[in-house]
């Protein structure tokens, strides 16, 4: 493909290459009439600005890179659609990764990233991720990183959270007062901030309640359909079938109603579920699932809001900013006795 340049302007008119740059760049030292004849001919030849050429003369990229988990679920991709809106708002293009939920992938990626000189980063931790070391020094040495939804609470940067604790609560003490009283907890992966404050907030709803809690009510499981099914099938091989789970997620609580709406269960007559992060196929299943709505959109704008703050505003005496959003409990058949 042959580029237009600014050579070929002022070639097909005959002027000055530094006319032709004066006039893309709405200088006041040249004439109307000649700043017009530049602009239409630009445009009849197919011109179109050297994005590079301007990121070199102002020697930044106006790249920000987001790493996120996974791209299976509406989660993800809903906060990226929220952090792009404010993003290309700001003249910021977005260079977007995965991690498949595996550490090793989201390092690679931060340092691609990192080769592509972003500006800052948007940065969901995976389901391994533990040693979170790398991700320090970057922001020692100067990076801005904005952490969201699954984050370290060691790393000392700005983060966007929602309020996991309160919702679970929440989402338990519904349960609790429909008269479930096996109430079983899938939870997420241990490394996650979000999984132990969804874990605190059951528990806490059984405290609330005084209704005694065992360890046995809490089962490590993952985020995955899979997991959910492989907890819902060692429960029925082992004949310990609770009244309720609530979920750590979407996916593994509809993973665990397919177990046993195959095994001959009725839910939530013999079994209810309350999922988290309200997936779009939440309210098509059968039965529609109780679950946890989150604001992807606004997790996704208010983080890149603290990215571009950082970005525009560094000084030596940044503070990391933490703000936490709150959701909705929307209750459907699920868990709802007829």
């Amino acid at each position: 493909m042959n580029y237009i340049t600014i050579k070929d302007v002022a070639k097909r008119l005959n002027i000055s290459v530094s006319t032709v740059s004066r006039a893309f760049n709405d200088k006041y030292d040249i004439k109307k009439e000649t700043k017009e004849l530049i602009l239409k001919t630009a445009i009849e030849m197919g011109y179109r600005p050297n994005p590079m050429a301007k990121k070199l003369i102002q020697k930044r990229s106006f790249n920000i890179g987001i790493v996120v988990p996974e791209f299976i679920n509406d989660f993800f991709p809903e906060v990226i659609i929220g952090a792009q809106e404010i993003l290309f708002e700001k003249g910021y293009q977005v260079l977007i990764t995965q991690s498949n939920e595996c550490f090793e992938t989201e390092l690679k990626n931060v340092k691609t990233l990192e080769d592509n000189m972003v500006e800052g980063l948007l940065l969901s931790i995976s389901s391994e991720t533990s040693n979170t070391e790398y991700y320090q020094k970057l922001i020692e040495s100067g990076l801005p990183i904005v952490l969201f939804n699954r984050v370290n609470k060691n790393l000392k940067a700005s983060k966007v959270l929602f309020n996991d604790y309160k919702w679970a609560f929440f989402a338990t003490e519904h349960l609790i007062t429909q008269g479930y009283k096996k109430i079983v907890h899938l939870k997420g992966t241990g490394t996650l901030s979000l999984s132990h404050e969804r874990s605190r907030g059951f528990t806490d709803a059984f405290k609330k309640h005084k209704i005694a809690i065992t360890k046995d009510k809490i089962i490590p499981t993952g985020f995955n359909i899979e997991d959910g099914m492989r907890v819902a099938e060692n429960m029925i091989k082992n004949n310990n079938i609770p009244d309720a789970i609530f979920a750590c997620n979407d996916p593994s609580a509809i993973g665990a109603m397919k177990v046993f709406k195959k095994n001959g269960y009725n839910i939530p007559n013999d079994i209810a579920f309350v999922g988290f992060t309200e997936s779009k196929i939440a309210d098509l299943i059968d039965p529609p699932l109780t679950s946890v709505s989150q604001p992807t959109l606004d997790i996704g704008r208010e983080a890149a809001k603290l990215l571009i703050e950082q970005i525009e505003n560094r000084t030596n005496t940044f503070i990391p900013q933490t703000i936490i959003l709150n959701g909705q409990l929307n209750i459907r058949e699920s868990t709802v006795k007829i």
